[in-house]
């Protein structure tokens, strides 16, 4: 193959490289990036700051219900009232479950033993946003399976073509010097494409620890404004069966001899 022409296609495919990324991340600078459901970014953190524990905070915070020492949940005047929702499809699912329920009861109970409050959490995390979420996931992961495949079978051909005869002449050394540079910014780009962007605007590898998001505003307005609440609504996820209601034991035997007395 001719040293001039291969050195044209692999230098303008390395400026194609390195030069779309820079123009993707300044288009995602300048471009608003689309909202996203806090409860949805909360549905990945720990056990005590998920969706569900933002979603009962949300209803202690407007006061459509109460939680007592023993982390039970249990409905005001307010969240009994079924003419009124909590404006968020999560907190409306948390606030019918309580609704259906004729005694108070803790979070963890409601979260691991009733169907319909399940149910609808799944179908929330289902809904249109999370699936263009994950469609969009996976259109990236395909083309960037994709990318690796085309820019592999480049590199082979443009090896192959460079020892496939020597050059001639000034022009075709300078242009197969050319081709060699180039294709070593393209391995370089091969080798970190798996990074990502960090915070800083730096790559970050890919086997780097993942950092959750952050917690959910709900829980950290609670946790400033109750914190002796928010300490109940935590003990109160992690219990999940009924406790038997522990009062003063009636001695055996006593209403019998009251009897006899009698």
């Amino acid at each position: 193959m001719d040293p001039v022409a291969l050195a044209c296609a692999v230098v303008s495919v390395t400026i194609l490289l390195y030069g779309v990324p820079v123009v993707r991340d300044r288009l995602r600078a300048w471009l608003p990036a689309a909202p996203v459901d806090p409860y949805r970014a909360a549905a990945g953190r720990w056990l005590t700051e998920d969706d569900i524990q933002a979603a009962a905070a949300r209803l202690l915070l407007d006061g459509r219900v109460t939680i007592n020492h023993r982390g039970n949940l249990a409905l005001t005047a307010t969240g009994a009232d079924v003419a009124r929702t909590a404006g968020h499809p999560l907190p409306d699912a948390l606030l019918a479950a309580l609704r259906r329920r004729t005694a108070a009861t803790t979070l963890g109970i409601i979260a691991s033993r009733d169907p319909a409050f399940r149910a609808a959490r799944a179908e929330f995390h289902g809904g249109p946003g999370a699936s263009r979420a994950r469609r969009a996931a996976a259109a990236r992961g395909c083309l960037a399976a994709t990318e690796v495949l085309l820019l592999t079978g480049e590199l082979a051909f443009v090896i192959a073509a460079l020892f496939d005869r020597l050059p001639q002449g000034p022009a075709q050394w300078a242009a197969t010097a050319a081709t060699g540079l180039a294709s070593l910014a393209q391995l370089g780009f091969l080798a970190r494409h798996g990074g990502r962007p960090g915070a800083a605007g730096h790559r970050v590898a890919a086997c780097e620890p993942y950092v959750p998001p952050a917690p959910h505003p709900a829980l950290v307005e609670l946790s400033e404004k109750a914190p002796e609440a928010a300490a109940r609504l935590r003990a109160g996820r992690l219990r999940t069966t009924r406790r038997r209601n522990r009062g003063r034991r009636r001695r055996r035997g006593r209403g019998t001899a009251a009897a006899r007395m009698d």
